[in-house]
């Protein structure tokens, strides 16, 4: 990539109206799927109804990488999830204030600057006359960037003693942009006899459950990866490494949906699959070996988070199919307890206290096998939320102590991993062996719908629809 710039030179008005004339670069997430302006909107409405105060909502400062002079880092999502679930605005450098006193949502945006737009294409930013912004986004009060603080002071004032406003950050979390934001908004109100209290856990109540949108963004990430699963089960055969079947996984999702991986595709292959975030994704596919696979894409803000594990061969052994209908059996025995009402912290262990009974009464004593675990009973959570990120809720708590309610989208998890051995027809298998299986629930108000149910996993299904070698 060329890097002249320095030396560069249009004249204003020239470089305004060449800017103008190119294309936004991803800076507005649209669906057409759905009117994405308007659910913008009654997001930010239902926000204005649960405070109590003015409230301040920070954009990601700077473009990943750009605070390093050696590196730049582009992705199709560089926002703040905040702050995006409430303007879809996907750049840097942008603020928007809610006020229920006055019902107001105030957008501030960085100066226009075509220069920078030359290079990396057309961006939202102030121009005086100019209404852009408040085309792309709906909000109609678009103010500089540089106006804020000034805003919030007088804000401030308004406000009675001992009175409080809000700043999105994390209590429990320090050092991201949020907090640094905190300590701005903290240094603002100084002397101001104003608290400032944290809109995390009002916005939560609101993002976790999903609308009607997302769940057709969340269905539609399922087919996508459905599709694509079973195109590389069909075409298995031709795969010789954990990079050949990661590549061809991933360009099969990708093809099919908005362009991006929901995360970095995760292949390991036999005892590599007992590293959970195993990345490295570049060794054999080795016969009579399984291979586990943790994928999935996004479809506008929202995921398909799933895992499957396969035999490379095309057909489980009988220790492999032991073990994997430990794992799967503990899926369902977990989805018994999955209803509104309940959090993932009271029946996280259900999966787990499950794999340990059916270890010791189906391989133990009924292949007279034995196995020594990675882990001391429980190797990870069972269940995490899916929404705007893949690992949805407070990054202090993952949100863990949240009662479910319907609209939630969550994972469903189980795994094994570690050393085993059995009988089988008078002879002893030993294997290493990572297994996991993922689907994602959507909470009802019965209880819940897979609605990765389509995705294969029960072994026989699998082995039909793999070729064997």
């Amino acid at each position: 990539m060329v890097n002249l710039w320095r030396n560069f030179t249009f004249p204003e008005e020239k470089m305004a109206t060449k800017a103008f004339s190119r294309p936004y670069s991803q800076v507005f997430i649209d669906s057409p799927r759905y009117n994405s302006k308007n659910l913008y909107k009654k997001r930010r409405r239902a926000m204005l109804k649960a405070l109590d105060s003015f409230c301040v909502f920070a954009g990601i400062p700077a473009d990943p990488g750009s605070e390093e002079a050696y590196v730049q880092t582009w992705n199709k999502f560089v926002q703040e999830p905040a702050f995006l679930y409430l303007t879809g605005i996907n750049q840097a450098g942008c603020y928007l204030l809610l006020d229920p006193a006055t019902d107001e949502e105030i957008l501030f945006v960085p100066p226009k600057d075509p220069f920078r737009e030359f290079w990396n294409g057309r961006r939202l930013g102030f121009l005086k006359g100019d209404s852009g912004v408040r085309k792309v986004t709906g909000i109609a009060d678009v103010r500089p960037e540089s106006e804020l603080w000034d805003e919030i002071a007088m804000r401030a004032t308004r406000l009675p003693k001992g009175g409080h406003a809000y700043a999105y950050f994390f209590e429990k979390f320090r050092d991201d942009h949020n907090d640094r934001f905190r300590k701005s908004m903290l240094k603002a109100l100084r002397g101001m006899d104003v608290v400032l209290r944290s809109a995390a856990p009002l916005h939560w109540k609101l993002r976790l459950p999903l609308e009607p949108e997302r769940i057709v963004d969340a269905e539609a990430a399922q087919k996508v990866t459905d599709g694509a699963f079973r195109e590389v089960l069909s075409r298995f055969g031709e795969l010789r490494t954990e990079r050949d079947l990661s590549l061809m996984l991933d360009y099969e999702m990708q093809r099919h949906s908005d362009g991006d991986l929901a995360f970095p595709t995760i292949c390991a292959c036999g005892k590599n699959a007992c590293c959970l975030h195993y990345v490295k994704n570049d060794e054999p596919l080795r016969a009579g070996e399984m291979v586990l696979l943790d994928f999935g894409v996004r479809i506008g803000s929202l995921h398909s988070d799933i895992s499957r594990t396969l035999p490379v061969n095309g057909r489980f052994n009988p220790l492999q199919k032991l073990l994997y209908r430990i794992v799967l059996d503990a899926a369902k025995e977990y989805q018994k307890f999955v209803r509104p009402g309940v959090s993932l912290r009271e029946i996280g262990n259900v999966p787990w206290d499950f794999i340990m009974q059916e270890l010791e009464t189906r391989l133990v004593r009924g292949a007279k096998g034995s196995y020594k675990l990675l882990y001391d009973r429980r190797p990870h959570g069972v269940s995490h939320f899916i929404g705007e990120q893949i690992h949805e809720g407070d990054p202090g708590s993952r949100s863990l102590d949240v009662t479910l309610e319907p609209g939630m989208l969550i994972s469903c998890e189980p795994g094994l991993y570690g050393e085993f051995s059995g009988v089988f027809r008078g002879k002893r298998i030993f294997a290493k062996i990572g297994i996991r299986i993922e689907d994602d629930l959507l909470i009802t108000k019965g209880g819940f719908r897979n609605i990765s149910e389509n995705i294969p996993k029960e072994p026989d299904e699998i082995e039909r629809l793999m070729p064997s070698r």
